[in-house]
């Protein structure tokens, strides 16, 4: 594991606590070398410099489209619930249009009304959706408040979803697409 004074210099907003809960899961989960460079630089990204471990979903009517396309959200909706001059965000309605629907039901097992916001992204991977959280094996406010959680939960995620393999390959593209499906960040990573 990096040292408590290199973690400071590579993430000076991070939460208290997280230096110490990362290094309990990565010694945990045997994360070293390679492996770990690509785990503490994707949830880096995912966690905005490890500063939150709940999903901004403060998006502007623009990004709602750029971010999620017409086929998650109607630009009537973006337009309705978006961030836009005299009107603030509507994240709940956001995310539940966002991670809802046939979409939310297939890709991450949100299957009742509201999933979309309470399966929000949370934790410093930012899991997202009712089948992915119960698979971390922690609730949602679990992944938000509890530290520890939030890094067991990232490392798990991290080795079931095949992203082991890429991180020793050296390759940030592979990695980035199995931790969020798409290459969103990419240029961070």
């Amino acid at each position: 594991m990096i040292t408590a004074e290199q973690f400071a210099s590579f993430a000076p907003k991070a939460l208290p606590g997280t230096y110490d809960a990362l290094k309990r899961a990565a010694v945990h989960d045997g994360f070293q070398g390679l492996v770990l460079a690509h785990w503490l630089g994707q949830m880096h990204v995912e966690s905005k410099g490890f500063s939150t471990r709940e999903e901004n979903l403060n998006y502007s009517v623009d990004g709602l489209l750029k971010t999620f396309g017409r086929h998650r959200i109607s630009e009537a909706d973006a337009r309705k619930f978006g961030r836009a001059a005299g009107q603030k965000a509507n994240q709940s309605a956001i995310a539940n249009i966002v991670y809802g629907g046939e979409w939310g039901r297939k890709n991450l097992g949100n299957d009742t009304p509201g999933d979309g916001w309470k399966f929000r992204g949370s934790g410093v991977k930012q899991i997202t959706g009712r089948a992915n959280t119960v698979e971390s094996g922690f609730t949602p406010e679990q992944l938000r408040d509890d530290v520890d959680a939030s890094a067991q939960a990232a490392a798990g995620f991290f080795v079931k979803h095949g992203c082991v393999a890429p991180a020793m390959r050296d390759d940030v593209r592979g990695v980035t697409l199995k931790v969020n499906g798409g290459t969103n960040g990419l240029a961070a990573r």
